[in-house]
């Protein structure tokens, strides 16, 4: 039986955010909540694990020094540093606020503790829904991310002597950890994304495959708008298993943001709960060992739903598709898996098909050769 840790704790909930704000940490608080109602940690093969700080050390095998010294000194108030060279506004994705610092490096802290628990063994899959922050860059904030916990998890797995395939369903391309492992080819990069065309951050390219060493070991999967369960899923198994099979990790990294979701409000993917759970389900079959980060994610009902399903697929367990009465009153959330599907035109559908059947075989004649596939 697979063993699964699930790492949360009320430190991670430590921020007053801003009222317009869609990245809060309210997502964490009701899908650790929505666990307790289906009693997913009274076995004892599924562990309820507390989030370390993370040290100075940790963060700095990543990012510079004037920059964590940045978040700090902002973090606490002082007007040292200018905001806006470090990519921080109170208007814009990545407001300065209080205890930012402090917040930050337990997120880090905790996808730290989920990379260690898989490397020592103690369990087969760990999951930190606080972190999958993809987009932060060495001397910068970016997309609601101030530290890429994503990049230095892989760091601390490599220290180790670990090869790593790193897999982001997440919307919006994995910038950051694409730019970190570029030119590094003991780390597979691949992120399935909404077309930069359409989306922040506007990369992701199927022709950016690394360079040096690294050439050939970032793969990047575009889609259009509107990219449908059949599609995705489609796109996901021509390429996905064949190059993890060939790249022959021994730790499976994942990012799992939800907000590919068709009712998320900044994105325009149309996955459903299944093509989600289709996709998790996938990485569970092809990991065995395995940290999961989570993400994107700005439509709460639908974030708390995905991530749940995703640590019942972690932990080989199939929740009731009925939400524990208590937690409805709460939340107002009924069903856990979604009682319908998009409609799509069929032209715009056969466009999302078509767009990434071209994404599909630019991966194949950029990146199979470099794999001798």
């Amino acid at each position: 039986m697979t063993k699964a840790a699930f790492v949360y704790g009320v430190e991670l909930m430590q921020r007053d955010s801003r009222a317009d704000e869609i990245f809060g940490p309210t997502r964490l608080e009701y899908t650790y909540e929505l666990l307790m109602y289906y009693r997913a940690f009274d076995s004892p093969e599924s562990m309820l694990v507390a989030p370390e700080d993370a040290k100075e050390a940790s963060l700095l095998t990543f990012h510079t020094e004037e920059y964590v010294a940045a978040v700090r000194s902002l973090s606490s108030g002082e007007k040292t540093y200018n905001p806006a060279r470090f990519n921080f506004s109170d208007l814009g994705d990545n407001p300065v606020y209080p205890g930012m610092y402090e917040l930050s490096t337990m997120v880090v802290g905790a996808s730290l503790r989920a990379a260690e628990l898989v490397a020592t063994g103690d369990v087969d899959v760990a999951f930190n829904c606080a972190g999958g922050l993809h987009h932060a860059a060495p001397d910068h904030a970016s997309g609601f991310c101030v530290f890429n916990d994503v990049v230095i998890a892989i760091k601390h797995l490599l220290s180790k002597g670990f090869r790593v395939a790193y897999i982001d369903i997440d919307a919006h391309h994995a910038d950051g950890v694409q730019s970190a492992f570029y030119s590094s080819d003991q780390v597979l990069t691949i992120s399935f994304h909404e077309s930069g065309a359409y989306l922040f951050p506007g990369t992701g390219e199927v022709s950016e495959i690394g360079v040096g060493a690294g050439e050939g070991y970032s793969v990047n999967v575009p889609l259009a708008p509107f990219t449908d369960d059949e599609v995705y899923l489609w796109a996901f198994d021509q390429i996905v298993p064949r190059l993890v099979d060939s790249f022959e990790p021994d730790i499976l990294v994942t990012q799992l943001g939800p907000d590919s979701h068709y009712l998320d409000r900044l994105t325009q993917l149309s996955l459903t709960t299944e093509g989600y759970s289709g996709l998790v389900s996938r990485m569970r079959q092809m990991a065995p060992k395995w940290v999961a980060l989570g993400g994107g994610g700005y439509e709460v009902g639908v974030v708390i739903r995905c991530w749940t399903l995703a640590y019942g697929i972690m932990t080989g367990r199939d929740w009731p598709d009925e939400i524990p009465p208590d937690y409805q009153e709460l939340y107002g959330l009924k069903i856990l898996r979604d009682g319908e599907k998009p409609h799509i035109d069929s032209q715009v559908r056969d466009r999302a098909r078509s767009f990434a059947g071209e994404s599909v075989e630019g991966v194949k004649r950029l990146i199979y050769p470099h794999h001798g596939l």
